[in-house]
């Protein structure tokens, strides 16, 4: 009777085992915002002149960065971690999109965004509108930018330089601060490809 009722109870942990499996949240590296009250629309254009919006990516890991294509460090160094990113996911790399943001309109034109965003890899698309636009999505993500001027008429642009990470139903759930790194990038984005 011991041994019966032993075996039942091996039973019982292991069928609940079983069972409380299927809840696990998923451990992410980045910081969790799953919930956020923002960053849920998108409506830019895209480097080939294609109007878009979250909605468009609807099945796919998103990854979405704000930046300007005369940035000398952040934007390069981020692009560049998501192309290391995708290349570690192999196939993996069809079921994520990387989008990039100028929050320079006035120099950074869909041909100007055609020529640097794809450089990095060919299936990022950089986005861009006009000035209401961008400050329409920067707002919307909860990002900061401002022209700086520089001496002799140049300027630069102050902006914020983290990465906003959308799940493959499009919802908000992970901010990745500049220099996370791609080890990070990729664990994160795995999860969030777990079916």
């Amino acid at each position: 009777m011991k041994t019966f009722l032993a075996a039942l109870l091996a039973g019982m942990v292991i069928a609940l085992a079983g069972c409380g499996g299927q809840d696990v949240k998923p451990v992410f590296k980045l910081t969790d915002v799953t919930g956020a009250s923002f960053g849920k629309t998108l409506e830019l254009t895209d480097h080939n002149g294609k109007p878009r919006t979250l909605a468009d990516f609807k099945g796919k890991v998103v990854t979405l960065f704000f930046g300007f294509t005369h940035c000398p460090d952040v934007c390069p160094t981020t692009l560049n971690e998501m192309a290391v990113v995708m290349k570690e996911l192999g196939a993996d790399a069809a079921r994520v999109q990387v989008l990039f943001v100028s929050v320079d309109p006035e120099r950074d034109t869909a041909d100007v965004l055609k020529n640097y965003v794809p450089v990095f890899n060919p299936a990022f698309l950089g986005l861009t509108g006009s000035a209401d636009e961008v400050a329409r999505a920067a707002k919307e993500f909860k990002i900061f930018y401002q022209k700086q001027k520089l001496q002799g008429g140049a300027y630069t642009m102050d902006h914020s330089a983290g990465t906003y990470i959308l799940d493959t139903e499009g919802r908000l759930r992970l901010f990745a601060q500049y220099g996370a790194g791609a080890p990070s990038l990729l664990h994160d984005i795995r999860q969030l490809l777990k079916p």
